[in-house]
């Protein structure tokens, strides 16, 4: 009688650690797929700085150009 109920405890006890261990495992699994996703975000990002940042020169450059004409 002992052994059984000292059975069921142990077969609790790593059915919670295994559920433990999931979980665990699955918010690993988010950042890294959070990070991967931060990371190609950011290559965007860097492309869309460097356009808008080509973009503004531009602007800059023809606004100097068009003070310089007196229009």
């Amino acid at each position: 009688m002992q052994d059984q109920r000292i059975e069921e405890i142990v077969a609790f006890a790593v059915n919670i650690i295994k559920v433990l261990v999931i979980i665990y495992l699955g918010f690993v699994e988010v950042f890294k797929i959070g990070e991967l996703f931060r990371e190609k975000l950011d290559a965007e990002f860097n492309i869309s700085r460097k356009w808008a940042s080509e973009a503004y020169s531009i602007l800059k450059k023809r606004q100097a150009e068009r003070k310089v004409a007196g229009v």
